[in-house]
């Protein structure tokens, strides 16, 4: 039996062990935190479910990755920019809410639970150098940091709900959210710029909260993360792998990143299996999404206008929001025609990003 060893335990990491390990190899997986999903704290995170055609879990499914984890699909969302309120009913779930940490039923106890029934060795609190290991699956890169987040997980009485805001006061240059499922909530900012005022733009956005609904915050926590991305993605080093952020794979509209970190490890995992060029299959898998979401990401900060309400009307007034959101994220015309603008405004703006 063929033997492998992948650095690191999240959702990446995890999707290509539970792929190897199908295949009959032989998996060690070395993760330097103490349980799984060591950079939270119980935060809900999103599944989104409008990038593409089939539906997200059946997607997983298809990539062997069973549903075990407990999620909550959300068709009915409401957004805000503190002054003008959007309410969005859509004809399939726009998401899943999962929950991310070492907590139970979260999404990586339930991949942790598939990897361990398929006799994969997790040897946490250990790791070994990357030149040793066939797949490095190891997070974001501190290096070329393009979002920071800041906020809070609760218990509460309040009825399932998720609330976006955007507002630039709250988040700059991206959004805030408020999401209920449960008995469980999560209050966060998500900035992209000015890091230094996470502290203050949470203030705010917990007051523009409070001012669209009665909040019911028990037993609050902190929690926070950062997200990664590339353009010049790191896709292999000799026999090494990348996979998740530790390769730069990451949507830099919105940061909704795990969906294609569990692809890239399946691909990584197909590559190993098939004997097939894993830059191909990345690139034939991501390209278009990425320059797409480079081409978003150039829109939302330039047409940002009115607090957002310019592109929230526009998604607002679409016959079927989900599938106009699903034609930005896929490369359509226009943004082959934006893309070389968005890619030097970009290389300019976030110049530790490798664009």
């Amino acid at each position: 039996m063929d033997k492998l060893s992948i650095l690191g335990a999240g959702p990446a990491g995890l999707s290509a062990a539970i792929n190897l390990a199908k295949a009959n190899y032989e998996v060690n997986i070395f993760e330097k935190n103490r349980s799984v999903g060591g950079r939270f704290n119980g935060d809900f995170q999103g599944l989104e479910n409008w990038s593409e055609n089939i539906d997200t879990l059946k997607k997983m499914k298809n990539m062997n990755i069973d549903n075990n984890f407990e999620s909550y699909p959300f068709s009915k969302l409401t957004i805000s920019n503190g002054t003008q309120k959007w309410d969005f009913l859509c004809n399939k779930p726009a998401f899943y809410l999962v929950k991310r940490g070492s907590v139970d039923g979260s999404l990586d106890q339930g991949l942790k639970e598939q990897a361990l029934n398929l006799g994969i060795d997790i040897h946490f609190g250990e790791t070994i150098p990357e030149n040793q290991v066939d797949i490095i699956a190891t997070g974001p890169d501190p290096a070329e940091i393009f979002a920071a987040a800041k906020g809070i997980v609760f218990k509460t009485n309040m009825e399932n709900v998720a609330i976006g805001l955007v507002n630039d006061n709250a988040a700059v240059k991206g959004y805030s959210y408020l999401l209920v499922a449960n008995g469980h909530g999560c209050m966060c900012t998500v900035s992209f710029d000015r890091f230094k005022n996470l502290n203050k733009c949470f203030y705010e956005t917990k007051n523009l909260f409070s001012s669209l609904i009665d909040l019911d915050i028990q037993k609050p926590h902190n929690t926070g993360g950062i997200g990664s991305f590339s353009r010049r993605t790191i896709y292999n080093k000799e026999k090494m792998l990348y996979v998740g952020e530790a390769a730069g794979f990451q949507d830099i509209l919105w940061g909704f990143g795990i969906k294609t970190a569990i692809t890239s490890g399946f691909l990584a995992a197909r590559s190993i299996i098939d004997n097939e060029d894993y830059r191909k299959k990345v690139k034939d898998c991501f390209d278009k999404k990425f320059k797409a979401s480079i081409v978003n990401r150039f829109l939302w900060e330039k047409f940002g206008i009115k607090n957002y309400s310019f592109i929230v009307d526009r998604i607002h007034n679409a016959k079927d929001p989900l599938k106009y959101l699903n034609s930005f994220h896929n490369y359509n015309i226009l943004q082959k025609l934006i893309y070389p603008f968005a890619l030097r405004y970009m290389q300019k703006r976030y110049d530790n990003i490798r664009l």
